[in-house]
């Protein structure tokens, strides 16, 4: 018996004969090296660095909304994706069990990061709504555990005067007390989707709103965006209907190659240990379109992760090249990874935050980075 067998209570199984039909797995495909929960067996853990968890629950766009078949149809994608990453340990751990309440099934989700992350596991969610970012945000507020999070999503979820919790959810993860945010940063709004009162209330708080023209004109800036965070929540919505007819709001927004990106940004973060996809409605999806999708921005996150992972310690100097620049009065120190090319620049604190090519360009022009300036205003 496994020694994780225990999360059969908050878990059923992949329903394998649904997902795959008559169709066999060829070697080499995604299905062929996951370790998945099935009716006869549930994994062993030990040896698994990452672990796909589906949750349905559609409760929070309003009532009566029933349990989505997104995450099954996300899989059947993915699990025809070849697996690249031989180094990679994966399990499928079948859907979240929909509780008798909304709140039962965060509850059950929130308790199933919580334990696999505290694990070492990092999670990847197929949802369901977006307001199951909430329970993602929980695993680490239950531990007390102080974060940087971020949000791709065309709207920003704070508009209280709507039902749905979809719609507000976000208040509470900002704004409830105690609050365990230390900073979020909004990725790919939509400013016509977007109350010019939200951006100020945000910008008040320090918190980083990003638009999505800036995203796709500069998108390996946002690689520094995510370098620390804790948790990444996408949404589909920020992509535009094109690239994902499955849940598009807009004609507008990110192209499936931007979400692929964005998605192995994630992954290659040594800090992100969840991240979920929401949004997805498969009613809408024309051709299995959006679902395509999903499961190659998991492929793009999984690849990331291993190229994350040969990223040196900072305590080996060795491995960085080192740029001691004097810009506006100020000295500090740039680090430029030989494994991977990523940037960090020092605080007068000596605190190193991620940063791009660009701030250390403007930085020797004697400029000061906007983000330089940003992390300043968030330290007073």
């Amino acid at each position: 018996m496994s020694d994780w067998q225990h999360l059969t209570d908050f878990l059923s199984p992949v329903p394998m004969a649904a997902i795959s039909g008559d169709e066999a797995y060829r070697p080499g495909q995604m299905a062929r090296h996951l370790a998945i929960h099935t009716e006869d067996e549930f994994p062993a853990l030990n040896d698994v660095q990452l672990v796909i968890i589906g949750c349905g629950e559609e409760r929070g766009l309003g009532m009566g909304r029933p349990v989505s078949v997104a995450p099954d149809a996300i899989r059947a994608e993915f699990y025809k994706t070849y697996y690249w990453h031989a180094d990679m340990q994966i399990a499928d751990l079948g859907n979240v069990k929909t509780g008798s309440s909304l709140s039962d099934t965060y509850a059950a989700l929130k308790l199933l990061i919580k334990e696999l992350t505290d694990a070492g596991k990092t999670v990847v969610i197929f949802g369901g709504a977006h307001d199951l970012t909430l329970p993602q945000y929980h695993a680490y507020a239950d531990r007390r555990q102080i974060i940087e999070a971020a949000c791709i999503d065309a709207k920003i979820d704070l508009d209280m005067e709507a039902l749905s919790q979809a719609d507000h959810f976000l208040m509470e993860m900002l704004t409830s007390e105690p609050n365990f945010i230390r900073h979020y940063s909004h990725i790919a709004f939509q400013s016509y989707y977007v109350h010019p009162y939200m951006l100020e209330n945000m910008d008040k708080l320090r918190f980083d709103c990003i638009r999505v023209g800036q995203v796709k004109s500069h998108i390996d800036e946002m690689e520094p965006v995510i370098r620390n965070c804790k948790m990444v929540s996408f949404d589909l919505s920020a992509l535009a209907h094109a690239f994902a007819p499955g849940s598009a709001i807009s004609p507008n927004g990110l192209n499936g190659e931007e979400a692929c990106t964005l998605a192995r940004y994630a992954g290659m973060s040594a800090t992100v240990n969840s991240f979920g996809i929401y949004g997805y409605q498969p009613a809408k999806d024309n051709d299995g379109l959006t679902a395509k999708q999903v499961a190659q921005m998991t492929w793009y996150f999984i690849d990331g992760r291993q190229r994350g992972r040969r990223e040196a310690n900072f305590s080996d100097r060795n491995a960085f090249y080192e740029y001691n620049i004097a810009f506006a009065e100020l000295e500090t120190v740039f680090l430029q990874s030989k494994k991977t090319d990523r940037w960090w620049m020092q605080l007068p604190n000596e605190q190193f935050i991620p940063c791009s090519y660009k701030d250390y360009i403007q930085a020797t022009n004697n400029d000061l980075p906007e983000r330089w300036l940003r992390a300043m205003e968030r330290n007073a």
